[in-house]
């Protein structure tokens, strides 16, 4: 049930062409922690149950894998092609080269148990690794609640299947994995209904002043302009415009006035004139 949770995540995934802001570290660690289950269940006899469920375990989260691969962007594809070398390359092989060669008989498995012990706790620990983005952005969009209910339900089985074989190497990181479990329900529980939180850069405010047109014979035109020198520059053309107009008019009113002075003398030269002839 476990391995089939974040099958509603990959149909996301597959149908937007995108991984959004999904991790790889999960799956990544459940491929790395079923592979040392199968190791260990080789060496512990009777283990067939485990070798069964995690060797298809291997094949979904492989194939998990490939999809974040294929769709992921080139910053989280390296990460994650990284931790699949270092994980599934160096740390696995490591333990199964040093135990083969350096353990044998009940001391293996001993060591086995406890080395699987170790990984299935990161492997429940993974998923919070998304959990410092949901409280920071107050939202659980990247945090399945599917794959925190099976984590927890799958950990209770498998609790209860290590106690009946009185095996401690199975029943005691599915104690830590419940506990991991209702942890991240519970944190899904306290922001499910929050908004998610987007902030966004407040971009300066420019207030845009035109200055109108004026019918005068400069025929000058003001252009656009911003602020914080722009209200005070236009009050000057403002100024500016004004007192060439007014100047304008108080000199063609001069003008006019003169013009009517000069044709009232010059009729009235002429009336005196007729006059005297």
């Amino acid at each position: 049930m476990v391995y089939l949770a974040p099958l509603p995540t990959f149909l996301r995934v597959y149908r937007k062409k995108s991984t959004e802001g999904f991790h790889s570290c999960p799956y990544a660690v459940a491929l790395c922690t079923a592979m040392l289950w199968i190791y260990y269940a080789i060496h512990k006899y009777d283990a067939y149950l485990l070798i069964t469920i995690n060797l298809v375990g291997c094949v979904i989260e492989t194939i998990y894998i490939i999809i974040y691969l294929i769709y992921a962007p080139k910053k989280p594809k390296i990460l994650t092609l990284k931790l699949l070398v270092s994980l599934n390359g160096l740390v696995f092989c490591s333990i199964t080269l040093v135990s083969h060669f350096l353990f044998s008989g009940s001391t293996r498995v001993r060591l086995l148990g406890w080395i699987c012990v170790a990984f299935s706790v990161l492997g429940f620990a993974a998923p919070l690794s998304i959990l410092r983005e949901v409280i920071r952005t107050k939202s659980v969009e990247f945090m399945p609640l599917s794959l925190s209910l099976f984590l927890t339900l799958t950990a209770v089985i498998w609790l209860g299947y290590g106690v009946l074989i009185k095996d401690l190497y199975v029943a005691l990181p599915n104690i830590l994995g419940f506990s991991f479990g209702v942890l991240q329900i519970i944190i899904y529980m306290i922001y499910r209904n929050s908004n998610k939180v987007v902030k966004e850069e407040k971009l300066p405010e420019h207030v845009v002043v035109i200055t109108r047109l004026r019918s005068v014979k400069s025929r000058e035109v003001h252009p656009v302009c911003y602020p914080p020198d722009c209200d005070e520059n236009n009050e000057r053309k403002d100024q500016n415009v004004k007192n060439k107009t007014g100047s304008d008019k108080k000199s063609n009113k001069e003008g006019k006035d003169q013009n009517a002075k000069n044709k009232t003398a010059h009729d009235r030269k002429s009336t005196d004139a007729s006059n005297q002839v």
